[in-house]
C-alpha cells in the first residue's frame, strides 16, 4: 500500500512540476497576479483530490485551466485583469495594463501567453481548448486592438 501511495505522490509531483508554471501563466493572464495565483492553487488542489481521474485525461492542463477559471470564489466574480505587479511596472508600457483590460478575455490570454510568456500557438490552443486558427484570430484581433488603444502605427 505504501508503494502505491509513493507512486501516486511521485506522478502527481512530476505533473505539478511540469504543469504548474503553464497553468499559472494562463490563469494570471485571465485574472491578474493575485487572483491568478489563487486560481492556480484551487485548480491544483482539485487535481490532487481527483488525481486518479485527471492523470488519465488527454489534456489535464486544459481541464485544470477551466477548473481554475470556474471554481471556488471565482464563481461569484466576473474575471477582470488586474494591473501589472508593482515590482514589474517600470518595465511595462504605462498604458498596457489598461489596454489589456479592454481586450476580450480570450484575446488577452492568447496575446499574453504568446507574446509575454513565449508559448507556441499550439500550446496555447491546447490549454485553452481552441483550434489553432481560433487562436490566430484572437491573436490578430487582440494585437490590432492593443495597437489602436496604445496609438501604435504599424509600419508597412
Amino acid at each position: 500500500m505504501r508503494l502505491v501511495a509513493r507512486e501516486v505522490e511521485g506522478s502527481f509531483t512530476t505533473f505539478v512540476k511540469e504543469t504548474e508554471p503553464r497553468l499559472r501563466h494562463a490563469l494570471v493572464a485571465v485574472f491578474g497576479q493575485d487572483r491568478g495565483l489563487e486560481a492556480t492553487a484551487v485548480a491544483l488542489a482539485y487535481a490532487f483530490e481527483h488525481w486518479e481521474r485527471i492523470e488519465n485525461m488527454e489534456n489535464p492542463a486544459g481541464y485544470l485551466y477551466r477548473v481554475g477559471r470556474s471554481r471556488g470564489s471565482f464563481e461569484q466574480m466576473r474575471p477582470s485583469f488586474a494591473p501589472v505587479p508593482e515590482e514589474h511596472a517600470s518595465n511595462v508600457e504605462p498604458g498596457l495594463p489598461a489596454a489589456l483590460r479592454r481586450l476580450s478575455e480570450k484575446q488577452r490570454v492568447v496575446v499574453v501567453m504568446i507574446h509575454a510568456y513565449g508559448w507556441s500557438r499550439e500550446e496555447t490552443a491546447s490549454l485553452m481548448g481552441l483550434s489553432i486558427s481560433t487562436v490566430d484570430t484572437h491573436l490578430q484581433r487582440g494585437l490590432s486592438k492593443l495597437r489602436r488603444h496604445l496609438g501604435v502605427i504599424a509600419s508597412a
